[in-house]
Protein backbone atom coordinates (compact mmCIF):
# COMPACT_ATOMS: atom_id res chain seq x y z
CA UNK A 1 0.00 0.00 0.00
CA UNK A 2 1.00 3.61 -0.58
CA UNK A 3 -0.35 5.06 2.49
CA UNK A 4 -2.27 2.79 5.06
CA UNK A 5 -2.87 4.51 8.29
CA UNK A 6 -3.93 2.41 11.75
CA UNK A 7 -6.57 4.10 13.99
CA UNK A 8 -5.91 7.24 12.91
CA UNK A 9 -7.26 10.39 15.26
CA UNK A 10 -7.90 13.37 16.03
CA UNK A 11 -9.44 16.43 17.96
CA UNK A 12 -9.66 19.94 17.95
CA UNK A 13 -10.04 20.82 22.05
CA UNK A 14 -12.90 18.18 22.82
CA UNK A 15 -14.12 18.40 19.36
CA UNK A 16 -12.66 14.54 17.59
CA UNK A 17 -13.12 14.96 14.13
CA UNK A 18 -11.39 12.20 12.78
CA UNK A 19 -12.10 8.73 14.40
CA UNK A 20 -9.50 5.68 14.68
CA UNK A 21 -9.52 5.79 10.65
CA UNK A 22 -7.81 2.66 8.98
CA UNK A 23 -7.20 3.80 5.19
CA UNK A 24 -5.64 1.49 2.33
CA UNK A 25 -4.33 3.09 -0.67
CA UNK A 26 -3.17 0.57 -3.37
CA UNK A 27 -0.16 1.51 -5.95
CA UNK A 28 -1.16 2.81 -8.88
CA UNK A 29 -4.56 3.87 -8.12
CA UNK A 30 -6.57 7.10 -7.61
CA UNK A 31 -8.61 6.62 -4.19
CA UNK A 32 -11.34 9.30 -4.34
CA UNK A 33 -11.57 10.37 -0.52
CA UNK A 34 -15.36 11.06 -0.31
CA UNK A 35 -17.56 12.79 1.83
CA UNK A 36 -19.51 16.18 2.76
CA UNK A 37 -17.77 19.74 4.33
CA UNK A 38 -16.80 18.89 7.67
CA UNK A 39 -16.51 15.16 7.71
CA UNK A 40 -12.86 15.24 8.30
CA UNK A 41 -11.29 14.94 5.07
CA UNK A 42 -8.86 18.03 5.04
CA UNK A 43 -7.75 17.36 8.77
CA UNK A 44 -6.90 13.75 7.60
CA UNK A 45 -5.08 15.29 4.89
CA UNK A 46 -3.22 17.75 6.96
CA UNK A 47 -1.84 14.72 9.11
CA UNK A 48 -0.99 12.52 6.11
CA UNK A 49 1.30 15.76 4.89
CA UNK A 50 2.88 16.11 8.48
CA UNK A 51 0.93 19.33 8.74
CA UNK A 52 -0.99 18.56 12.11
CA UNK A 53 0.51 15.82 14.79
CA UNK A 54 -1.98 12.62 15.06
CA UNK A 55 -3.66 11.78 18.50
CA UNK A 56 -3.59 8.29 18.47
CA UNK A 57 -3.00 6.12 15.60
CA UNK A 58 0.35 5.74 12.91
CA UNK A 59 0.40 6.44 9.15
CA UNK A 60 2.99 4.81 6.89
CA UNK A 61 3.67 5.75 3.31
CA UNK A 62 5.40 4.09 0.89
CA UNK A 63 5.45 0.97 3.89
CA UNK A 64 7.47 3.27 5.73
CA UNK A 65 6.48 5.21 9.01
CA UNK A 66 5.77 9.14 8.40
CA UNK A 67 7.08 10.39 11.94
CA UNK A 68 10.26 8.17 11.84
CA UNK A 69 10.93 9.18 7.97
CA UNK A 70 9.44 12.04 7.20
CA UNK A 71 11.73 13.47 4.88
CA UNK A 72 12.06 10.88 2.98
CA UNK A 73 8.38 10.85 3.02
CA UNK A 74 7.50 14.07 1.83
CA UNK A 75 9.85 13.92 -0.99
CA UNK A 76 8.28 11.43 -2.52
CA UNK A 77 4.95 13.40 -2.11
CA UNK A 78 3.13 16.21 -4.25
CA UNK A 79 0.46 18.08 -2.88
CA UNK A 80 -2.45 21.19 -3.45
CA UNK A 81 -4.45 21.76 -0.64
CA UNK A 82 -7.64 24.32 -1.20
CA UNK A 83 -6.19 26.47 -3.31
CA UNK A 84 -2.78 26.53 -4.85
CA UNK A 85 0.36 28.62 -4.36
CA UNK A 86 1.01 30.78 -6.93
CA UNK A 87 2.22 34.32 -8.05
CA UNK A 88 -0.32 35.90 -9.71
CA UNK A 89 1.86 39.07 -10.99
CA UNK A 90 4.08 36.14 -12.77
CA UNK A 91 3.43 34.00 -15.65
CA UNK A 92 2.60 30.23 -15.68
CA UNK A 93 6.33 29.30 -16.67
CA UNK A 94 7.99 32.08 -14.12
CA UNK A 95 6.08 30.46 -11.59
CA UNK A 96 7.25 27.12 -12.22
CA UNK A 97 10.73 28.29 -13.44
CA UNK A 98 10.81 29.61 -9.28
CA UNK A 99 9.56 26.71 -7.87
CA UNK A 100 12.10 24.66 -10.22
CA UNK A 101 15.25 26.38 -8.84
CA UNK A 102 13.97 25.97 -5.15
CA UNK A 103 13.84 22.31 -5.81
CA UNK A 104 16.92 22.64 -7.62
CA UNK A 105 14.80 20.70 -10.60
CA UNK A 106 16.21 21.15 -13.92
CA UNK A 107 14.48 23.81 -15.97
CA UNK A 108 13.92 21.21 -18.81
CA UNK A 109 11.01 19.90 -16.01
CA UNK A 110 8.87 22.90 -16.19
CA UNK A 111 8.07 23.09 -19.84
CA UNK A 112 7.66 19.06 -19.31
CA UNK A 113 4.70 19.86 -16.50
CA UNK A 114 3.27 22.89 -18.70
CA UNK A 115 2.90 20.18 -21.76
CA UNK A 116 1.29 17.64 -19.42
CA UNK A 117 -0.79 19.83 -17.83
CA UNK A 118 -1.84 21.39 -21.07
CA UNK A 119 -0.84 24.74 -20.27
CA UNK A 120 1.60 25.24 -22.91
CA UNK A 121 -0.06 27.75 -25.20
CA UNK A 122 -0.88 30.23 -21.95
CA UNK A 123 2.55 29.80 -20.28
CA UNK A 124 3.91 33.54 -20.59
CA UNK A 125 0.32 35.07 -19.93
CA UNK A 126 -0.23 36.27 -16.19
CA UNK A 127 -1.37 33.47 -13.43
CA UNK A 128 -3.65 35.92 -11.80
CA UNK A 129 -5.20 35.97 -15.52
CA UNK A 130 -6.00 31.99 -15.38
CA UNK A 131 -9.05 31.43 -15.23
CA UNK A 132 -9.74 28.36 -12.14
CA UNK A 133 -9.51 25.66 -13.77
CA UNK A 134 -5.84 26.85 -15.65
CA UNK A 135 -4.80 27.62 -12.06
CA UNK A 136 -5.63 24.34 -10.67
CA UNK A 137 -3.63 22.69 -13.36
CA UNK A 138 -1.03 25.25 -12.47
CA UNK A 139 -0.89 24.41 -9.13
CA UNK A 140 -1.14 20.53 -10.04
CA UNK A 141 2.14 21.38 -12.39
CA UNK A 142 3.53 22.70 -9.37
CA UNK A 143 3.02 19.76 -7.46
CA UNK A 144 4.32 17.61 -10.06
CA UNK A 145 7.55 19.01 -10.39
CA UNK A 146 9.81 16.81 -8.58
CA UNK A 147 8.24 13.87 -9.99
CA UNK A 148 6.58 12.70 -6.84
CA UNK A 149 5.45 9.01 -6.70
CA UNK A 150 1.82 10.77 -5.07
CA UNK A 151 0.05 13.15 -5.36
CA UNK A 152 -2.29 14.12 -2.55
CA UNK A 153 -4.94 16.67 -3.87
CA UNK A 154 -8.10 18.17 -1.57
CA UNK A 155 -11.28 19.24 -3.63
CA UNK A 156 -9.14 20.30 -6.61
CA UNK A 157 -12.56 20.51 -8.77
CA UNK A 158 -13.77 23.00 -5.87
CA UNK A 159 -15.69 26.11 -7.88
CA UNK A 160 -15.11 25.12 -11.47
CA UNK A 161 -16.83 24.74 -14.55
CA UNK A 162 -17.94 21.40 -15.81
CA UNK A 163 -15.05 22.29 -18.51
CA UNK A 164 -12.33 22.76 -16.01
CA UNK A 165 -13.80 19.63 -14.17
CA UNK A 166 -12.76 17.42 -16.86
CA UNK A 167 -9.90 18.95 -17.63
CA UNK A 168 -8.91 18.15 -14.04
CA UNK A 169 -10.39 14.39 -14.32
CA UNK A 170 -8.69 13.73 -16.98
CA UNK A 171 -5.24 14.97 -16.29
CA UNK A 172 -5.74 12.51 -13.09
CA UNK A 173 -6.43 9.62 -14.84
CA UNK A 174 -3.17 10.44 -17.54
CA UNK A 175 -1.10 10.97 -14.65
CA UNK A 176 -1.86 7.01 -12.92
CA UNK A 177 -2.26 5.23 -16.66
CA UNK A 178 1.06 7.09 -18.19
CA UNK A 179 3.28 8.39 -15.65
CA UNK A 180 2.38 5.57 -13.29
CA UNK A 181 1.37 7.89 -10.32
CA UNK A 182 -0.54 7.03 -7.15
CA UNK A 183 -3.17 9.80 -6.30
CA UNK A 184 -5.55 10.37 -3.55
CA UNK A 185 -8.25 13.01 -3.98
CA UNK A 186 -10.83 14.25 -1.71
CA UNK A 187 -14.35 15.38 -2.84
CA UNK A 188 -17.60 15.70 -1.95
CA UNK A 189 -19.04 15.22 -5.07
CA UNK A 190 -20.11 11.47 -5.50
CA UNK A 191 -20.51 11.39 -9.10
CA UNK A 192 -17.16 13.16 -10.37
CA UNK A 193 -15.12 10.47 -7.88
CA UNK A 194 -17.60 7.27 -9.73
CA UNK A 195 -16.16 9.19 -13.02
CA UNK A 196 -12.30 8.47 -12.40
CA UNK A 197 -11.66 6.64 -9.02
CA UNK A 198 -10.67 3.39 -9.36
CA UNK A 199 -11.32 2.92 -5.38
CA UNK A 200 -13.09 5.21 -2.40
CA UNK A 201 -13.29 5.53 0.84
CA UNK A 202 -15.92 7.44 2.21
CA UNK A 203 -16.20 9.28 5.81
CA UNK A 204 -18.72 11.36 7.75
CA UNK A 205 -18.21 12.51 11.15
CA UNK A 206 -14.97 11.74 11.24
CA UNK A 207 -15.69 7.90 10.72
CA UNK A 208 -14.71 5.67 7.34
CA UNK A 209 -18.06 4.24 6.77
CA UNK A 210 -16.91 2.64 3.36
CA UNK A 211 -13.59 1.48 1.54
CA UNK A 212 -12.59 -0.78 -1.33
CA UNK A 213 -13.01 -0.93 -5.22
CA UNK A 214 -15.36 1.64 -7.11
CA UNK A 215 -17.10 -1.90 -8.49
CA UNK A 216 -18.00 -2.37 -4.68
CA UNK A 217 -19.13 1.24 -4.34
CA UNK A 218 -21.12 0.88 -7.23
CA UNK A 219 -22.98 -2.31 -6.49
CA UNK A 220 -24.32 -0.08 -3.46
CA UNK A 221 -24.84 3.31 -4.92
CA UNK A 222 -26.40 2.10 -7.80
CA UNK A 223 -27.56 5.07 -10.26
CA UNK A 224 -30.84 5.41 -11.67
CA UNK A 225 -32.85 5.97 -14.89
CA UNK A 226 -35.41 9.36 -14.17
CA UNK A 227 -38.05 9.51 -16.64
CA UNK A 228 -40.46 11.74 -16.99
CA UNK A 229 -43.81 11.04 -18.95
CA UNK A 230 -47.28 12.23 -20.08
CA UNK A 231 -48.49 8.77 -18.74
CA UNK A 232 -46.61 7.31 -15.73
CA UNK A 233 -49.12 4.39 -14.89
CA UNK A 234 -49.04 3.26 -18.65
CA UNK A 235 -45.23 3.48 -18.97
CA UNK A 236 -45.06 1.69 -15.35
CA UNK A 237 -46.89 -0.85 -17.02
CA UNK A 238 -45.28 -1.00 -20.48
CA UNK A 239 -41.76 -1.01 -19.00
CA UNK A 240 -42.54 -4.04 -16.28
CA UNK A 241 -44.53 -6.18 -19.39
CA UNK A 242 -40.77 -5.93 -20.80
CA UNK A 243 -39.24 -7.34 -17.80
CA UNK A 244 -37.73 -3.98 -16.12
CA UNK A 245 -37.77 -3.19 -12.80
CA UNK A 246 -39.59 -0.16 -11.61
CA UNK A 247 -37.93 1.38 -8.67
CA UNK A 248 -40.06 4.42 -7.88
CA UNK A 249 -43.66 5.53 -9.62
CA UNK A 250 -44.75 9.50 -8.83
CA UNK A 251 -47.06 11.63 -10.29
CA UNK A 252 -45.31 12.53 -13.25
CA UNK A 253 -41.98 10.55 -13.36
CA UNK A 254 -40.57 6.95 -12.57
CA UNK A 255 -36.95 5.50 -11.98
CA UNK A 256 -35.43 2.28 -13.50
CA UNK A 257 -32.20 1.07 -12.51
CA UNK A 258 -29.26 2.22 -14.72
CA UNK A 259 -27.07 -0.77 -16.41
CA UNK A 260 -25.52 1.13 -19.52
CA UNK A 261 -26.41 4.26 -21.82
CA UNK A 262 -27.09 1.30 -24.72
CA UNK A 263 -30.13 0.14 -21.75
CA UNK A 264 -31.11 3.58 -21.30
CA UNK A 265 -31.36 4.46 -25.27
CA UNK A 266 -33.33 0.97 -25.45
CA UNK A 267 -35.89 2.17 -22.56
CA UNK A 268 -36.55 5.73 -24.27
CA UNK A 269 -37.18 3.83 -27.36
CA UNK A 270 -39.56 1.91 -26.36
CA UNK A 271 -41.61 4.02 -24.71
CA UNK A 272 -41.92 6.59 -27.59
CA UNK A 273 -42.29 3.50 -29.92
CA UNK A 274 -45.79 2.59 -27.84
CA UNK A 275 -46.79 6.40 -27.76
CA UNK A 276 -45.76 7.44 -24.66
CA UNK A 277 -44.53 11.07 -24.31
CA UNK A 278 -40.73 11.13 -22.56
CA UNK A 279 -40.13 14.55 -21.60
CA UNK A 280 -36.90 13.94 -19.95
CA UNK A 281 -35.22 11.06 -18.95
CA UNK A 282 -31.43 11.10 -17.26
CA UNK A 283 -28.86 8.77 -15.57
CA UNK A 284 -29.37 10.41 -11.78
CA UNK A 285 -26.53 9.30 -9.00
CA UNK A 286 -27.68 8.87 -4.82
CA UNK A 287 -26.76 12.25 -3.18
CA UNK A 288 -24.06 11.37 -0.61
CA UNK A 289 -27.03 11.50 2.47
CA UNK A 290 -29.18 8.69 0.11
CA UNK A 291 -25.38 6.76 -0.25
CA UNK A 292 -24.80 7.40 3.87
CA UNK A 293 -28.17 5.45 4.23
CA UNK A 294 -27.52 2.52 2.06
CA UNK A 295 -24.17 2.00 3.42
CA UNK A 296 -25.45 2.02 6.52
CA UNK A 297 -28.42 -0.73 5.66
CA UNK A 298 -25.75 -2.85 3.78
CA UNK A 299 -23.17 -3.12 6.81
Amino acid sequence: MVIRTEGLSYSFGSQQVVKSLSLQVPEGSIYGFLGPNGAGKTTTIKMLLNLLKTDEGSIFVFEKELQTNRIAILSEIGSLIEQPAIYAHMSGRENLLNRAMLLGVDDARVDEMLALVKLSNAAGKKAGQYSLGMKQRLGIALALLSNPKLLILDEPTNGLDPNGIIEIRELLVRLTRDHKKTVFISSHLLGEIEKMATHVGIINNGELLFQGDIKDLEAISQPMIYIETDNVVDAANLLQRNRYEVANVNNDSLTVPYISKQQMGTVNGLLNQNGITVFAINKQHKDLENLFLSITKSN
